[in-house]
């Protein structure tokens, strides 16, 4: 997607970037992404991590359980007549 951007079109992008905001403002913008990414990091670390120990709790369990079917209830002739 960026495969076609070269320096000058980054120098544009800065300009603009320049005008909107201004220089007083760009520190701050700076800063705010710079905290947004670090946020970002440290929530894909943690999913990360996590979907590790699943699947490790995962491979832990043991396969002796068994699970019941699950039958459903369908009502018969003669209940059918007491409910009408």
């Amino acid at each position: 997607m960026f495969a076609n951007l070269t320096g000058m079109h980054a120098v544009v992008i800065l300009a603009i970037v320049f005008l909107l905001f201004g220089a007083a403002k760009l520190p701050a913008l700076a800063k705010s992404v710079g905290q947004s990414v670090r946020i970002l990091r440290k929530e894909v670390n943690e999913d990360a991590r996590d979907a590790a120990q699943d699947a490790v709790a995962l491979a832990t369990v043991p396969a002796t359980t068994t699970a019941e079917p699950v039958v459903a209830a369908v009502p018969t002739a003669q209940q059918e007549q007491r409910i009408s």
